[in-house]
C-alpha cells in the first residue's frame, strides 16, 4: 500500500523556482502533475480547490501567474463583501511562499505508475480586480505591518536594544523574521466504530496512551505519513500518540479492528505564511494516507464528549536578520539569569493577554471549539500567563493560555506558545491577529521605556492594582494550576470570564472596541471583522438549528426503559430523573415547550441572546441525562 517510487514524485516548487522557465522544466519532468488548483483562503479558513488540467495552465501561464483564475463569491465566505449581486472574486496566485503537489493516491497514472497529482498554488482573493479580501491576505497585510511598525518603534526608543541579546542598534537589522509553528493533534479510528466514552476516559486517567508505542494500521500510517510529509521539505520533526485512545482489538484473522487513538505530528517553524500553508498541507497527507489503510481521521477539537480534545498549539517568535547574515531573537533578554525576556518579549506577551477577549472569537469561533475548552484536560480556560518560578527555572504550567517557552543556554528558543487554538482554528487569522496585539503591547512598553525589571512587576500585578498598560481589575500571571488551585469564581474575578457559547465569544469584538482595535492594529478593516462576525455566527446558527439539536434528540431517544420487574428502588429512582431529564429536554406539551424546542424557537426568531443562554443550558441538562443514564444502566443485570 502506497508503494511507490518517492524519489521520482515532485512534492513542492519551492519560492525561488516560480519562473515560467523553472515551472515548465519541473512540470515536463513530472508528467504525473497533471492538474493546477488555485487556493484562496477565505474569511472562515476554507480553502478553494479546482482542477484545471495542466495543458490549460501551460498554455495561459503568463496570464495566470499575473492575474490568478476567477471565481464568484458563492464559491467563498465572504458575507457583507462579496455577494450574488457583487461576487466576481479572483485567485491571484502568491509567488513568495512553496508550492506543494496534492497527489490522489486513489487515482494511478498509467504511463508512469504514479498517483495523479494536482499542483496548488496559494492564491489571494481579490473582490472586483482591486480589494485583496480574505484570511490569506489578512495575514499578508500584518506580516509587513508588524515588520514596518516594529523597526520604526526601534528607531524611536534605541533603549531596547540595551536588553536585546545579539544586536546593539536598529542600523545593524537587514530584516524582521516572523517565525511560527503549530502542533497538529487529531483523533484516529475505524469507520463506524463508536467511542466507549468511560473506556477512553479510565484509559486516559491511567496514562495508557500518551506517547506509548503504535500498533498496525496506525503504526503503518503514522509512519508512512511521516515518511510522505518529509518529502515537502516542512521539516518533520515527529509523531506519537496523545493522551487520548484505548487499545485496538486483532480478529481472529489477526487484523485490528475497534481502533481509537489519538495522536500528534510537529514539524519545523517557518516564515508566519509558509506555517500557515504548510499546516494545510499536512491535514491533507494526514487525512489520505491515514484513508489509504482503512482509518477514518478527525481535526475536530473535541469529537467526544468527556475524553481530551485535540489543540493546536501555536508557537510565536520574533528574531531579526542582521546585515551580517547573524539571527537573532529580539525576545530573549540579554541578561538570561536575570530577566525572563527583552522588553519586545514582555511587551509582545502582555499584548496578548491584554486584548484576548478580541483574539479569543477568531482562535475559538464554533461550538465544537469551545467544548474542548474546559478545567482538568489541559486546554486553557483562563487569560493567564506563567514565565517560571524563578528566571532559572523554566515554566512547566501546562494549565494557562500562554507559555513562555525559553532556554538560557539557547537564546533563539525564546517564544509564546499559544495553548487555546484548535486543529480547525484560522491559522491564517489567528497569526495575524495575534501578531497585531503583540505589536499593541509591544509599542505600549518602548513609548513608556520599561525595562524588563519594571515589567516583570507589571505583569506579575496582583488584582486592584493599577498598571500603566494591563487592566486594573485583573491577574496574568500565575506560577500555579490554574484547574487545582482556583475555584471557578476565582478563576472568573482574577482572569476573566470565559465564554461558553459561540454567541458570548463574539461579543469580544463588541463589548471591547479598544481591544478590538488593538488586533485590527492598521491591517485588519472593520468591513473584514463585521464578515468574520457575520460568516462565523451564522455558521454557528446552522450546526446548532440543523446538526447540534437534532443530535441532543436522538440521545434522548437512545435514553429509553430498561429494567423490568426485578428492579431495584435505585432502578427506579434513577429512570425517574433520566425521563424527567428526557422530558424536560426534548418533550413538548400543551403547556410548555421542552427545550430544544424553546432554543429552536429563539434561533428562529433571531433572538440570539437567549438562545446562547438556552444552549449552555442544554449542555448541562444532557450531560446530566447521560451520566445519570450511565449509572442507571450498570445497575441492572
Amino acid at each position: 500500500m502506497l508503494e511507490f517510487d518517492l524519489n521520482k514524485m515532485l512534492f513542492n516548487i519551492p519560492a525561488d523556482k516560480h519562473g515560467k522557465e523553472d515551472i515548465l522544466e519541473l512540470l515536463e519532468k513530472h508528467p504525473e502533475v497533471q492538474f493546477v488548483s488555485f487556493a484562496g483562503i477565505d474569511i472562515a479558513g476554507n480553502d478553494t480547490d479546482e482542477r484545471i488540467p495542466m495543458k490549460m495552465f501551460i498554455k495561459d501561464m503568463d496570464d495566470m501567474l499575473i492575474h490568478g483564475v476567477q471565481t464568484d463569491g458563492s464559491s467563498v465566505d465572504l458575507p457583507k463583501i462579496a455577494d450574488l449581486n457583487n461576487g466576481k472574486v479572483d485567485l491571484v496566485p502568491d509567488l513568495t511562499v512553496n508550492w506543494f503537489v496534492d497527489y490522489n493516491y486513489d487515482n494511478i497514472d498509467l504511463h508512469t505508475g504514479l498517483p495523479v497529482g494536482t499542483l496548488r498554488i496559494p492564491a489571494y482573493l481579490v473582490h472586483n480586480e482591486k480589494n485583496e479580501v480574505g484570511a490569506r491576505s489578512i495575514l499578508k497585510n500584518a506580516i509587513a505591518a508588524f515588520k514596518e511598525e516594529l523597526m520604526e518603534m526601534l528607531r524611536q526608543h534605541p533603549y531596547a536594544f540595551e536588553y536585546i541579546h545579539g544586536v546593539d542598534c536598529v542600523d545593524d537589522i537587514e530584516d524582521i523574521c516572523i517565525t511560527s509553528a503549530t502542533e497538529l493533534e487529531f483523533w484516529v479510528k475505524t469507520p463506524e466504530d463508536k467511542a466507549d466514552r468511560e473506556q477512553l476516559s479510565t484509559s486516559q486517567e491511567l496514562k495508557e496512551q500518551y506517547w506509548k508505542r503504535t500498533y498496525g494500521p496506525v503504526r503503518t500510517a503514522l509512519e508512512k505519513s511521516l515518511e510522505i510529509i518529509d518529502c515537502y521539505g516542512v521539516g518533520v520533526e515527529m509523531g506519537h500518540k496523545e493522551v487520548g485512545g484505548v487499545k485496538s482489538q486483532i480478529t481472529s484473522a489477526g487484523s485490528h479492528e475497534h481502533i481509537m487513538e489519538q495522536l500528534e505530528i510537529d514539524w519545523k517553524y517557518a516564515d508566519a505564511m509558509q506555517a500557515a500553508d504548510n499546516e494545510k498541507q499536512v491535514k491533507y497527507i494526514i487525512r489520505d494516507v491515514f484513508n489509504q489503510f482503512g482509518l477514518h481521521t478527525t481535526f475536530m477539537a473535541k469529537p467526544i464528549e468527556g475524553v481530551a480534545g485535540s489543540g493546536k498549539h501555536t508557537h510565536l517568535g520574533v528574531a531579526a536578520r542582521l546585515k551580517s547574515g547573524k539571527m537573532v531573537n529580539l525576545f530573549a533578554a540579554k541578561n538570561p539569569t536575570r530577566d525572563y525576556l527583552s522588553p519586545l518579549g514582555f511587551g509582545g506577551l502582555m499584548g496578548i493577554l491584554r486584548n484576548y477577549e478580541a483574539i479569543n472569537p477568531i482562535v475559538s469561533s464554533t461550538t465544537d471549539s469551545l467544548n474542548r475548552l474546559k478545567p482538568g484536560y489541559e486546554a486553557p480556560v483562563c487569560i493567564v500567563t506563567s514565565l517560571g518560578k524563578s528566571v532559572t527555572e523554566a515554566s512547566r504550567n501546562r494549565s494557562i493560555l500562554v507559555g513562555l517557552i525559553r532556554d538560557a543556554k539557547n537564546p533563539m528558543a525564546t517564544r509564546f506558545e499559544l495553548r487555546a487554538p484548535n486543529p480547525k482554528s484560522n491559522t491564517y487569522m489567528v497569526l495575524a491577529a495575534s501578531y497585531m496585539a503583540m505589536l499593541d503591547g509591544i509599542r505600549a512598553v518602548l513609548e513608556k521605556g520599561k525595562t524588563p525589571a519594571e515589567l516583570e512587576k507589571s505583569i506579575s500585578k496582583k488584582y486592584g492594582e493599577e498598571d500603566f498598560y494591563l487592566d486594573t481589575d485583573r491577574e496574568y500571571r500565575s506560577e500555579n494550576n490554574v484547574f487545582e488551585d482556583y475555584t471557578k469564581e476565582e478563576r472568573d474575578r482574577l482572569f476573566g470570564e470565559a465564554p461558553a457559547t459561540v454567541w458570548e465569544s463574539m461579543q469580544g469584538l463588541i463589548r471591547y472596541p479598544e481591544k478590538r482595535k488593538a488586533i485590527q492594529g492598521s491591517v485588519i478593516s472593520d468591513l473584514s471583522i463585521e464578515s468574520f462576525i457575520e460568516a462565523t455566527l451564522s455558521q454557528w446558527k446552522m450546526e446548532l438549528h440543523n446538526r447540534d439539536i437534532p443530535n441532543y434528540m436522538d440521545v434522548v431517544r437512545e435514553c429509553v426503559k430498561l429494567h423490568g420487574d426485578d428492579a431495584s428502588d435505585f432502578d427506579v429512582v434513577n429512570w425517574n430523573v433520566v425521563n424527567r431529564l428526557r422530558h424536560y429536554i426534548g418533550k413538548n406539551t400543551l403547556a410548555e415547550k421542552c427545550l430544544l424546542t424553546r432554543a429552536t424557537e429563539a434561533l428562529d426568531a433571531g433572538d440570539y441572546n437567549l438562545a446562547s443562554d438556552l444552549q449552555v443550558e442544554i449542555q448541562k441538562k444532557m450531560a446530566e441525562l447521560i451520566e445519570t443514564y450511565i449509572s442507571y444502566k450498570k445497575n441492572l443485570f
